[in-house]
């Protein structure tokens, strides 16, 4: 655990006369959403503290980071992270907000409040509604009671249940993490894939999926491109009413096709508007929010596809005239002063450079893009992810962080020439005799 201290920690920039002298915590500092909390509060004054399991998190190298610390919340005991931030909490020396970015740390945070609410301020959250808006699976079941429009989607719990998707399956079929969590171990992390074919859809569920603790869902891709995605960023208070609201659209993903937005634009729509507000009300929901949609243009509607109760890696899109965000509608909120609406910033586009680059060039490789198309996509942009003119050092964090996985995608291709390659059907036969053999032991050992 190493935790390091700025020496230009204590320099801060007023603005207006209020005091933002209370300090903030970024727990799992990502790419694109931890510098984007850590400048958008730093530049306020707030000293920001990053935790992350990376040293290379672009957060880390800003000079708005008053302290870093080394940990790896997805991973680690949780007895040993509530120690962890037990510990950062009395080094800091004040209750700070604490602003969690992912799905791990949100349900973290929600599950441990009580504990860890003696060092830190965040929202009160029912953890139980926080964690079945972090599954897909639930998030799925609570937006057709409440009659949000979602794609068609199955929850396999075994291969049988696959077979039978496949039965009136239309391709091509997004495959999905139920939970975004660490996985069980043995196996390999794996993120959202678009399949093509059945037997490509039955090799991959075999190799991911985890009988013991089912974690695959399978839905329907709705036809369409990048454009046809939308977002709502927004904070609901202690009260759930929605205190700020933004909406926009994708321009590109990185990955290309149906990953994280890479190129985005602030557009107004109030459909996705008033029907996220409807659906959090009457959920009694508070704190930050993400939620995506995406626009079926077989039949007209908005369907959710994504909802992330907390803080997205967007967010930075989402920007008024006077520089309010939903990190500073956060610390706002929770340190006693007036959360004040924004009108939408229309037009106003915002960039990851790494990503969308690599994205791109796969999209001009897939004759989907011309080089005049994406010169005339980068027009208007406002905000870059990494570089910064006040701050430029995080986009050194976020080059190492690429040429890492560089090496990394290399190594792995020259292993993979020298690898023996079986057959799929093979693959699996010992997949499913390790997993007989796994489950024979649990019964074993529980009777």
């Amino acid at each position: 655990m190493i935790l390091q201290v700025s020496v230009a920690a204590g320099k801060t920039c007023a603005v207006m006369s209020e005091d933002y002298s209370i300090p903030a915590v970024v727990l799992v500092c990502h790419r694109q959403v931890g510098i984007g909390i850590t400048r958008s509060l730093g530049r306020l004054g707030v000293p920001v503290y990053g935790v992350d399991a990376d040293r290379f998190s672009p957060a880390l190298f800003s000079k708005y980071c008053a302290g870093k610390l080394l940990w790896d919340l997805h991973r680690a005991p949780v007895e040993q992270s509530i120690d962890m931030l037990l510990k950062l909490g009395r080094k800091i020396g004040r209750r700070s907000v604490l602003i969690p970015t992912s799905d791990v740390a949100t349900m973290f945070v929600a599950e441990q409040a009580q504990i860890l609410r003696e060092h830190f301020i965040f929202p009160e959250r029912d953890a139980g509604l926080i964690s079945s808006l972090c599954s897909k699976k639930e998030m799925f079941r609570l937006a057709r009671k409440w009659n949000v429009h979602t794609p068609e989607t199955a929850f396999p719990q075994s291969r049988a249940d696959v077979l039978k998707f496949l039965e009136s399956a239309r391709f091509p079929v997004l495959i999905k993490p139920i939970y975004n969590r660490a996985p069980a171990p043995g196996l390999r992390p794996w993120r959202m894939m678009l399949v093509q074919t059945k037997q490509e859809l039955l090799d991959i569920h075999a190799a991911i999926e985890d009988p013991l603790t089912p974690n695959v869902m399978l839905q329907e891709y709705i036809p369409g491109g990048d454009e046809m995605t939308w977002t709502f960023n927004g904070y609901f208070d202690s009260q759930s009413e929605c205190t700020l609201a933004f909406t926009g659209r994708k321009l590109r993903n990185f990955p290309p096709y149906f990953g994280q937005a890479s190129l985005a634009i602030c557009t107004g729509n109030d459909h996705v508007k008033n029907e996220t507000i409807r659906f959090m009300k009457a959920l009694g929901y508070t704190g930050p929010l993400d939620i995506g949609y995406r626009y079926d243009a077989r039949d007209g509607r908005y369907k959710v596809n994504d909802i992330n109760p907390r803080i997205g890696a967007m967010f930075r899109l989402f920007v008024g005239q006077a520089g309010m965000d939903v990190a500073r509608a956060i610390y706002r909120d929770l340190t006693g002063k007036t959360v004040v609406a924004e009108v939408n910033p229309e037009g106003r586009k915002w960039i990851v450079e790494d990503g969308d680059l690599f994205s791109a060039l796969r999209y001009y490789r897939d004759g989907n893009l011309t080089v005049r198309g994406w010169i005339d996509s980068l027009r208007g942009v406002q905000e870059t992810a990494f570089a910064a003119s006040d701050d430029m050092w995080p986009l050194v964090g976020a080059c190492l962080m690429d040429g890492r996985k560089a090496v990394a995608d290399g190594l792995a291709t020259i292993r993979a020439k020298f690898t023996v390659k079986f057959p799929a059907a093979t693959i699996r036969e010992v997949n499913e005799r390790a997993t007989d053999t796994a489950i024979a032991k649990r019964q074993a050992s529980q009777s």
